[in-house]
């Protein structure tokens, strides 16, 4: 018969100093292997471990890796009511300071509370106050967790609670309004068929990127979501918005791609579309005609808007003509040609921090078709320098 110690025996072990109650435990574990039995022995071992992680615990309770260890010997002994006592206690440690990395270890003490208590101990409730008490913890106008905001709303979702969900996931959005977090809440939303929650929460993103390159991100996620459900003039109402806020060159590049195959869904429309040649050929030179137009407009714009940025220019003729290529018969080369620039190689001066000039680097420069008609007496200047020049080397010599 194994002989074990009752748990008041144990709290009176764990209020010896520990020199002693090192030497109890070790005579202790030594009687349960002479007189007693597997689980007694198991018992002893575990005995000391937990006064071991006590010790560490009381010496630094912010030391979260000590509170992991303790948790996952109570875990592994599986007495619910011991493991979430431990935990109680360990996520009392607030840490001290407002600041993320202190939190990010802390924060797993949480959400693996809330996993415990779903998974292991199966209480519905105590796993969702959890939740609560977490998201009520957190300073979110310092620094938020979306991973808790997510885990959340999934867990109200694997309860079928979907109100509660998108409760939880609104004012996340609110609070604290993250990628991770709006990119869940539109995949759940879409998935239910909410299309208009969806451009809501759309707009919503967008607004809440601060820069016009992550707007652009939130941007194309919105485009491609009107376009999979073949609203094309939605479609077309972004692009002229996202216009309106930047002329980047990407931005008429993705524009002028869209309009080269808005209304293709694959191959079976466009079999559908072939049936009837007439209209198949139609379509697609409507299609043709408005990716034109939005080449046309972009190289406007940066002709006579932005004639500094040359190499965009450049870049959108490329991409252009490529364009028309693609087009077949029904393409025409010649209307990209003949605005191509001629490329040049250049020289510049590099100063040094007092002014002065010590060297040259070589550039491309473009010259374009129209800054040449605009400048009709290029030629003859360039004409009249080289005979000045030759004439010169002449009477020197």
């Amino acid at each position: 018969m194994s002989v074990q110690p009752t748990c008041l025996q144990m709290m009176r072990m764990q209020r010896v100093p520990k020199g002693r109650a090192e030497e109890l435990y070790r005579k202790f574990l030594a009687f349960e292997k002479q007189f007693g039995d597997r689980e007694g022995i198991e018992d002893a071992i575990v005995g000391k471990r937990r006064f071991q992680y006590e010790d560490e615990v009381r010496k630094n309770p912010l030391n979260y890796d000590s509170w992991f260890d303790y948790i996952r010997l109570e875990e592994n002994v599986g007495n619910k009511e011991r493991t979430r006592e431990v935990y109680e206690r360990a996520i009392a440690n607030v840490p001290p300071a407002e600041e993320k990395r202190y939190w990010q270890r802390y924060i797993y003490l949480w959400i693996n509370y809330a996993l415990c208590e779903e998974l292991d101990a199966q209480d519905i409730e105590r796993t969702r106050e959890v939740y609560k008490e977490c998201l009520k913890l957190i300073p979110h106008k310092k620094f938020t967790f979306a991973k808790m905001w997510l885990m959340a709303g999934q867990f109200e979702i694997r309860q079928r609670n979907l109100k509660a969900a998108q409760q939880i996931l609104g004012n996340a959005i609110g609070m604290a309004p993250k990628s991770k977090i709006f990119k869940k809440y539109i995949e759940i939303e879409l998935y239910l068929g909410n299309f208009d929650r969806c451009r809501t929460l759309y707009e919503k993103y967008i607004e809440c990127q601060p820069l016009i390159r992550q707007r652009f991100c939130g941007r194309k996620e919105y485009l491609q979501f009107e376009i999979d459900e073949s609203e094309f003039e939605r479609t077309r109402e972004l692009y002229e918005r996202l216009l309106d806020r930047t002329k980047h060159l990407k931005v008429w590049i993705s524009y002028a791609e869209f309009e080269a195959s808005a209304g293709l869904g694959g191959e079976d429309s466009e079999s559908e579309e072939k049936n009837n040649e007439v209209g198949y050929q139609e379509q697609k030179m409507e299609r043709v005609r408005k990716c034109r137009a939005v080449f046309e407009r972009a190289f406007d714009y940066f002709r006579t808007s932005a004639p500094e940025l040359k190499e965009e220019r450049a870049m959108l003729l490329e991409e252009w003509l490529n364009k028309e290529v693609s087009f077949g018969d029904h393409g025409d080369i010649s209307l990209v040609q003949k605005k191509a620039p001629r490329k040049v190689k250049r020289k510049r001066p590099i100063p040094t921090e007092d002014g002065s000039t010590i060297a040259y680097e070589e550039y491309i420069d473009y010259i374009f078709p129209d800054e040449v008609a605009l400048a009709p007496n290029l030629k003859i200047l360039e004409a009249a320098y080289k005979w000045k020049k030759q004439k010169t080397g002449d009477d020197d010599e």
